[in-house]
């Protein structure tokens, strides 16, 4: 062979191979299989990478058809549904699993999302416990309904604690249990002052008054000189009374509960709200005691003065409101205290709100309790239908 044509073949052969070389370097750069991660110093992942995990951490069987999808998919990751329903996941099909049709595919999962976070949501609040849905601030809650003593609502409510002025409501029915005249005088004295707290009275000490404006007054407005004064007139003193006190509260079942004055000032006064439902119950027995509690004021003559008294409860002035029954309380061992009987929805329920911090809590989960009743009352007629809102202070309350 002449040495021209070995040379010919010898560039034909280095030509060929310089071809094959560079067509196989061409096919690893369009495979990305093959391409070796960059390693980043110092920098943290993209965010389409958090994205991509954040949607396999949270709904794994979307993770695929999710990362496919752009930005209105990472809204959807931003937001994933509370709790899936079989009934409103679609399987995907053969063109959204081959990546075909983008932009209908990323507008599918987005209402499939937004449908199933919707019934997530309802069903999550249907299951919730109804003390997170009424998120009520007092320390311990009782909704009773008086009919069937049924509890609707419960918050602490075997925890003893101290009950402050909600003690009169036993005061009242202990000095009527007695049978007293009514119209008989109460004379104020200085036993009657209270060395224990130095709360302010508007009652003198010397004035006289017939028994049944010293129950009002301790009833309506609080006023614990005059529910002292009412336990130290009864037949045989101070010491029988509160006697008679620990007795009746045994008598209606009271059996986590305790007194030692009638007044509530001393934090030795304590009970339950289910035992504080049991006391409102037997009070409301007494038509007195309904009749003196939801008075909204009186104008009392004390010694040639006319002195206006309201009731310590605004929610009795409320035409909102239907209360049968009412008492407040206040020391700072107790917090605020509220009891009610009351007609929410239709029925007669006892409500009971111990140890609330704020001056008007007590009546914002009064009304919250109400807003619950009735709301509930709305949601379950509705099918029928459709087919057809603490300091301390040296004040008692």
């Amino acid at each position: 062979m002449s040495t021209y044509l070995r040379l010919v073949m010898l560039l034909l052969l280095i030509g060929g191979l310089t071809l094959h070389t560079t067509g196989a370097m061409a096919g690893e750069k369009d495979s990305p299989a093959r391409v070796a991660p960059r390693k980043t110093v110092g920098k943290s992942p993209t965010k389409k990478t958090v994205a991509r995990k954040k949607v396999s951490a949270t709904h794994p069987a979307a993770t695929d058809t999710i990362v496919k999808t752009g930005s209105e998919s990472k809204r959807s990751v931003v937001n994933p549904p509370i709790a899936s329903n079989a009934k409103n996941s679609r399987p995907a099909s053969p063109a959204q699993n081959a990546g075909v049709n983008k932009c209908a595919t990323s507008r599918t999962v987005v209402k499939a999302a937004s449908v199933s976070t919707a019934a997530g949501a309802a069903a999550v609040a249907s299951a919730r416990p109804v003390s997170d849905r009424l998120d009520l601030k007092s320390g311990a809650a009782l909704v009773l309904e008086q009919q069937t003593s049924r509890a609707l609502f419960e918050k602490n409510a075997d925890q003893i604690m101290p009950i402050a002025s909600l003690t009169k409501v036993m005061t009242a029915m202990v000095v009527l249990d007695s049978a007293p005249d009514m119209d008989a005088p109460i004379t104020i004295t200085n036993d009657d002052v209270d060395h224990l707290r130095g709360s302010s009275s508007r009652l003198p000490v010397g004035a006289i008054l017939p028994r049944r404006t010293a129950l009002l007054l301790a009833l309506m407005s609080s006023e614990n000189r005059a529910a002292n004064a009412l336990g130290r007139h009864y037949p045989g003193g101070m010491s029988a009374f509160v006697a008679a006190m620990n007795k009746k509260a045994r008598a209606i079942g009271m059996l986590e509960s305790h007194f030692e004055d009638p007044t509530g000032l001393t934090s030795h006064n304590v009970s339950t709200a289910f035992d504080l439902a049991r006391m409102v119950d037997a009070a409301h027995d007494y038509p007195l005691i309904r009749e003196l509690t939801t008075n909204g004021e009186s104008t009392i003559n004390i010694d040639g003065r006319e002195l206006v008294y309201r009731n310590t409860n605004p929610l009795v002035r409320s035409t909102t409101w239907n209360v049968g029954l009412s008492k407040t309380g206040y020391i700072s061992e107790a917090g605020r205290c509220l009891v009610m009987q009351a007609h929410l929805a239709g029925r007669p329920v006892v409500i009971v709100l111990l140890d609330s911090v704020g001056s008007m809590t007590r009546v914002g989960d009064a009304n919250r309790i109400k807003q619950w009743m009735e709301g509930a009352q709305g949601r379950a007629r509705q099918p029928i239908h459709a087919a057809a809102g603490r300091s301390d202070t040296r004040t008692t309350g």
